[in-house]
Formats: C-alpha cells, sequence, structure tokens
C-alpha cells in the first residue's frame, strides 16, 4: 500500500491515456454536466483536480475556480493547461471560511481514509446556501462487484490500482460522514450499466451503452446502482 501522494506521482504520466475517448471520456463527461450548471458565474473549488481535465471545462463559465491536489505530479499538468490550482491536503483546506459557492469532487474521496474530516472542510468553506457535489464509490453496483473480482490493474511501470487505500460506501454511510451543516438533496449514478470499458470500444455496443448510462445517471431508481455514486450536498443558510 502506497501513500495517497507517492501513488498518483507515479500514475501522473499515465493517468491521461485514456481519457480523451470511450468509457474514460464518457464519464468525464457525465460527472463535468452534473457540476456545470451549477458554476456558472460562481466561486468553485475542485477537491483532487488532478491533471484538470474537469476543472478546465468548469474555469470558463465559473466566476472563480481553483483546484487543489496532493500530487505535484498531477498538478504539473493542470499548471501546464493555466488553471489556478495548487498542492494541498482535503482534510486541512487552505481556504477561508465561506469562500466557494460550489465544491466538488469526482474519484478522490473514496481514497481518502479521514472522510468525516474532509466533510467538515467542504462545510466549513462553503457559503452559506452553496451546494457539493461529492462522489463516492458505491458497493451496491455492478462496478462495486467487478472490482470484488478483478485482478490488479497496472497504473504505472511500477504502480498497480490495489497499493492505494480505497473504501466503498452506501448512501446511509455517507450521509452519517456530514456535519450537521450539509444535508442531502440529490442522488447522481455514473456507471449503472456497464460493465467494462472495453464495450465502449464497440461499434453499435457502444451507442446503446452511452444512452443507457445518460439516461441512468438521474434516473430516481437506476441511479442507486451508479458505480460512482454524485451525492448532492447543500449548506443550511445562515
Amino acid at each position: 500500500m502506497k501513500d495517497n501522494q507517492s501513488y498518483y506521482d507515479d500514475f501522473a504520466a499515465w493517468y491521461e491515456r485514456e481519457r480523451h475517448g470511450g468509457y474514460h471520456a464518457l464519464i468525464d463527461e457525465l460527472q463535468t454536466d452534473i457540476v456545470k450548471t451549477h458554476c456558472v458565474g460562481k466561486d468553485v473549488l475542485e477537491l483532487g483536480c488532478g491533471t484538470g481535465m474537469i476543472l478546465k471545462e468548469v474555469a470558463p463559465i465559473a466566476q472563480s475556480a481553483k483546484g487543489i491536489d496532493i500530487s505535484p505530479g498531477m498538478l504539473e499538468q493542470a499548471k501546464a493547461r493555466g488553471l489556478d490550482v495548487m498542492v494541498g491536503s482535503a482534510t486541512e483546506l487552505p481556504y477561508e471560511d465561506a469562500s466557494f459557492d460550489v465544491v466538488y469532487s469526482f474519484k478522490v474521496l473514496a481514497h481518502i481514509e479521514d472522510i468525516r474530516q474532509v466533510m467538515n472542510e467542504v462545510a466549513r468553506v462553503l457559503k452559506p446556501g452553496g451546494m457539493a457535489a461529492l462522489e463516492f464509490y458505491n458497493p451496491k453496483s455492478i462496478r462495486g462487484l467487478i472490482k470484488k473480482l478483478k485482478s490488479p490493474t497496472a497504473v504505472s511501470e511500477v504502480t498497480n490500482d490495489e497499493e492505494v487505500y480505497t473504501r466503498y460506501d452506501t448512501l446511509a454511510d455517507v450521509k452519517s460522514y456530514l456535519p450537521d451543516t450539509l444535508k442531502v438533496s440529490q442522488i447522481h449514478g455514473v456507471r449503472v450499466f456497464t460493465p467494462a470499458a472495453f464495450f465502449h470500444k464497440l461499434p453499435v455496443v457502444k451507442s446503446i451503452f452511452k444512452s443507457l448510462e445518460w439516461y441512468a445517471r438521474d434516473s430516481k431508481f437506476w441511479s442507486k446502482f451508479g458505480g460512482f455514486m454524485v451525492v448532492h450536498v447543500e449548506k443550511a443558510d445562515a
């Protein structure tokens, strides 16, 4: 097991190898679309912004868009994109109280052990009436099942995806992590039907799965089975 900074520094060089097409691009599209409408003209923070794949889409429409990540290796690419990013930890955010209208995080929170402290920090930096879109790994999903059965996948020449702390959470778990000032308002489910990334490389089949994933993301029934569970929380007004 590696610490998060070492793991993601190792991963940085390979991180975007498959992110610009197929399955991985679809996941990014589904996630980005969830937050973009909330970010127009707002002060926005991304926790775990990585190389800036989502932040670069948000920045042009936001009043201000900042990103934080524990990995200097990842941030080299985000900085090359001209994004406002810095090295830091989600458990100790280097921002003043009530700094942001919107906070969002994808593919990150499941890898942070002290998740309650992260939720406290999210609540602290959100403005009253602000919202956060926070993604967790869902054990009640096809992805959760496959992750239990599959072999490790290389993320660099020296590292695989089993070498980082990973936690799977039910919605009840997520609610238990939230301070009293944050309340769940909506759930989205990303990657509901896709059994493997390979299916998004097959003609016709990929179009079917793409349509299914867009439909399922916001379905009151199917969203509960998303491998990536995106929980909208709102901070109480002052």
